[in-house]
């Protein structure tokens, strides 16, 4: 058996994704671990998941379809999701939508386990 891990789950963990479950169908479903488990999700950490599957749209390697993530803070410990819509990753490769256009639909999905009211999403 081969430890190599290649295909799209190879390109995740290249770019420094911690995949714990990958199921490519009709669409994506992701879960990862993050390597910054305090109270948010990390926006760096999502846009090299992104930057991930917009590599591969580009290429022609992936046809773009749409992504569900599930960002664990630990075993079980669900931190927050977000997702891609096909549109967008179309509009990006095809010069439509812009790094910023882009990253703004993306974090407007984002949704932490633990909302508390009088929270914002601000983040670095």
């Amino acid at each position: 058996m081969s430890d190599v891990v290649d295909g799209l789950e190879g390109d995740l963990r290249s770019n420094g994704i911690s995949v714990e479950a990958l199921s490519v169908d009709e669409r994506v479903d992701l879960t990862y671990l993050t390597a910054f488990p305090g109270a948010r999700v990390n926006h760096q950490e999502m846009g090299r998941a992104c930057n991930t599957f917009l590599d591969r749209a580009e290429t022609g390697d992936w046809s773009p379809r749409r992504v569900e993530a599930t960002v664990l803070r630990s075993d079980d410990d669900v931190l927050g999701s977000w997702h891609i819509e096909p549109e967008w990753i179309t509009g990006y490769t095809e010069y439509r939508l812009s790094d910023e256009d882009f990253s703004e639909r993306v974090l407007d999905t984002l949704t932490h386990e633990h909302e508390h009211e009088g929270e914002t999403e601000a983040q670095s």
